[in-house]
């Protein structure tokens, strides 16, 4: 049965309902009346039910879907403004003793370079990524008990921000790391971790125990409650995500939604983020191999469901999409993106040899994070660096609180501009440097209250003329 307060997973994630679920939606894909209602509801901005969500998805009326399209693009708007946060990952190490037949760090693959960086070699990339600009990094390891012990990534998140290098500091550590216990979450939540990122990979038990043949993340159940534990550790801020190419992309969705719905139902909090990646060619893994494949049409069209439904969540995009395909669902609902990344263990400080690598997928948007920057820029966007909330104790409920209301875009536009200046002043390009200052200065009087704005415009200046850091609101 469907229970979406039970604690195991085939009933808050039941296999039944989701069948049901998208038997319903394919009936009604082209009920008009069904469809004004539903959208008329998500004009509310209060989201939607998966079932909800799965008729809009399945709708192929141009018309609707043109609605569909610009609701999703305003209600980012309400939620996020024009603001993008920046991020980029940082691989700890890539020895697992699982056996996913999607992934190339699988134990069975015996010519990807096995690495594992020790705490010197931490410093470096963190150095390096200081010097790029970033002040958020996502930290990723393999699961391996003797290689990648809880331990070893308290002691690397320690390292990382202890690190100060000229102007630069990483201020929020997010963490994706295997499932693991309520005991170690609470050490995760102890060491001062942003969010706790797990993706689900497949929502479909069947595909999950094939995918996942051996080791630790074979265990369907354990896996897919990792978030209930995570919470239950302390930490309020998670991330969930499934890879789209795995299953069926109806199917995932409506599993992803009802994952959401469970947080928010048990626990007050949905997710804090939802990751939409797709699958793609790495060492060992031909993705196309695998036949549930999603074009971009079908992409754009995910994310945008995605933003009406859980209109409160930060939505990721990597740099495991191209640049075209990003900037297309920035404008349906995406909020943060990674820029200038590297998914090997190491690469940050020092390119990897091309006979050593250990890249877990290729990466198609290649670019520098200051092209990213004044890319997004260009689009009409505010880069963001901020961290504000995490370190205002503004997470789990106290941020969904108001970020629903709206009353957080008091702090997020502020904040954005004080951390893109600084990132202008630190490390941009002149070009880049000439259109942020255009930027800034269009923004601030967008700020409507009065004293907030005088008070960034004090703080612009003592970032540029006093070489002053670390303001926020």
């Amino acid at each position: 049965m469907y229970n979406i307060l039970s604690e195991k997973p085939e009933e808050f994630i039941n296999h039944e309902e989701i069948l049901d679920t998208l038997a319903f939606a394919e009936k009604n894909k082209h009920n008009l009346e069904m469809i004004n209602k539903i959208i008329e509801k998500a004009k509310l901005r209060k989201g939607l039910t998966h079932r909800e969500a799965l008729i809009l998805l399945d709708c192929d009326i141009e018309e609707k879907n043109q609605e569909i399209y610009a609701l999703a693009e305003q209600i980012k708007k309400d939620f996020y403004g024009n603001r993008i946060v920046m991020f980029a990952p940082l691989y700890l190490s890539n020895y697992c003793v699982n056996g996913c037949t999607y992934c190339p760090y699988h134990m069975k693959n015996k010519h990807i370079a096995r690495k594992k960086l020790t705490q010197e070699e931490i410093r470096k990339e963190v150095i390096a990524l200081q010097d790029m600009g970033h002040k958020r990094l996502a930290l990723e390891t393999g699961e391996d008990p003797v290689n990648s012990p809880i331990e070893y990534v308290l002691e690397s998140i320690k390292t990382i921000y202890s690190i100060k290098h000229k102007n630069g500091a990483i201020r929020r550590v997010n963490v994706n790391i295997a499932a693991t216990t309520v005991e170690n979450y609470r050490k995760l939540k102890e060491a001062g971790i942003g969010t706790y990122i797990l993706f689900q990979e497949t929502y479909h038990k069947e595909s999950y125990l094939q995918l996942h043949p051996t080791g630790p993340k074979h265990d369907y159940d354990y896996h897919t409650t990792a978030m209930d534990r995570a919470m239950q550790g302390g930490i309020d801020d998670v991330g969930i995500g499934v890879l789209f190419g795995l299953d069926k992309y109806r199917y995932e969705l409506a599993g992803l939604l009802m994952h959401a719905e469970h947080l928010e139902a048990v626990f007050g909090v949905g997710p804090h983020t939802i990751s939409v990646p797709r699958l793609r060619h790495a060492d060992d893994i031909d993705a196309d191999s695998f036949d549930n494949g999603i074009d971009d049409d079908t992409f754009a069209k995910i994310v945008a469901c995605i933003r009406i439904a859980v209109p409160y969540t930060g939505m990721i995009i990597s740099t495991r999409e191209s640049q075209v395909c990003r900037e297309r669902v920035l404008h349906l609902g995406v909020s943060q993106i990674s820029g200038g990344s590297k998914t090997s263990v190491g690469g940050y400080a020092e390119p990897e040899p091309e006979d050593n690598k250990s890249e877990q997928f290729d990466v198609s948007d290649t670019r520098t994070l200051d092209e990213v920057v004044k890319w997004l820029m260009d689009l009409g966007y505010i880069p963001s660096f901020c961290t504000a909330c995490y370190r205002e104790g503004r997470t789990g409920d106290r941020f969904m609180s108001l970020c629903k209301s709206g009353q957080i875009q008091n702090c997020c536009q502020p904040n954005a501009l004080m951390t893109l200046k600084e990132y202008l002043m630190d490390y941009a390009s002149e070009a880049t440097k000439k259109i942020g200052e255009y930027v800034i200065q269009e923004e601030i009087n967008q700020i409507p209250n009065e004293k907030v704005r005088q008070i960034v415009i004090e703080n612009l200046k003592a970032i540029e003329q006093e070489n002053r850091r670390d303001f926020r609101f």
